[in-house]
């Protein structure tokens, strides 16, 4: 690796996924920092039958299916493209992908169609009360079922130690509680000045607005949100702005929910 290489934090979750985030930065030619802020615990449940079933992450997908669910006859939502991705490749129909990969974009998307109807929500511990509350004020009655809870792995915060010491050069949120775990852990190291301090001295990229929005009630400014919601544009978008120095705000959708990504 390059001395130049800029030192960029990538918070996905402890599993393959911030193995394969880390080789992704190597490659743009990025200094990875994996500092894992997530750890999926499932609960072992299954979405309830309901003729509307709405699943809002790849990771709940994954579980429901290793569990030998499957939608039958029921309408599927998935909240975005990589969620409907990992669907189709459980071999179940999905027939509705919001345009805004947003649980304000799934209410949008289904307002029109669930008034009178019964909706399975199944997702993490840490969805957004948006998703539920706009669905029953479109006329459906929600049923949520938790399907694994997120925690934060113990030995998160080697970012948040190196973002305090002006150490870092780079960190790539990809979820508003990728965003909490890291000032948590931030916190338990006696260091969340100063590194929101380091954050504000590198370039920080957001997976999509909720995340932007929820770094920036936190004091964190926010220089890259790619127009694309998955991670290997937010990489992309991170590295070159790092190696440049420069940052942009253009962002329009976000598949935020998806967070265990």
């Amino acid at each position: 690796m390059s001395d130049d290489a800029p030192r960029v934090a990538v918070f996905r979750p402890a599993d393959e996924r911030i193995d394969d985030a880390a080789a992704l930065l190597e490659s743009l030619g990025a200094d990875p920092v994996a500092d894992p802020m997530l750890a999926v615990e499932p609960t072992g449940a299954v979405p309830a039958a309901a003729p509307w079933v709405v699943l809002t992450s790849k990771t709940g997908v994954e579980l429901a299916a290793e569990a030998g669910w499957a939608p039958g006859d029921a309408t599927l939502a998935a909240i975005g493209p990589a969620t409907a991705a990992a669907a189709r490749e459980a071999g179940w129909a999905v027939d509705v992908v919001p345009d805004e990969y947003t649980s304000a974009g799934l209410v949008e998307a289904l307002a029109d169609r669930v008034d009178g109807e019964r909706v399975e929500v199944a997702r993490s511990d840490h969805g957004s009360d948006v998703l539920l509350e706009g669905l029953r004020a479109a006329g459906a009655t929600v049923n949520e079922t938790v399907l694994y809870h997120l925690t934060r792995p113990e030995a998160a915060g080697e970012s948040a130690a190196l973002a305090a010491a002006g150490d870092l050069d780079a960190a790539a949120f990809t979820s508003s509680l990728t965003v909490t775990h890291f000032l948590d852990a931030a916190e338990e190291r006696g260091v969340r000045g100063g590194a929101i301090a380091g954050l504000a001295d590198a370039v920080v990229g957001a997976i999509g607005p909720p995340t932007a929005e929820t770094a920036a009630e936190h004091g964190i400014d926010v220089d890259v949100v790619p127009d694309d919601a998955d991670f290997a544009a937010l990489a992309e978008a991170v590295v070159e702005a790092a190696t440049d120095g420069q940052g942009t705000t253009d962002a329009e959708t976000t598949d935020d929910t998806s967070s265990s990504r």
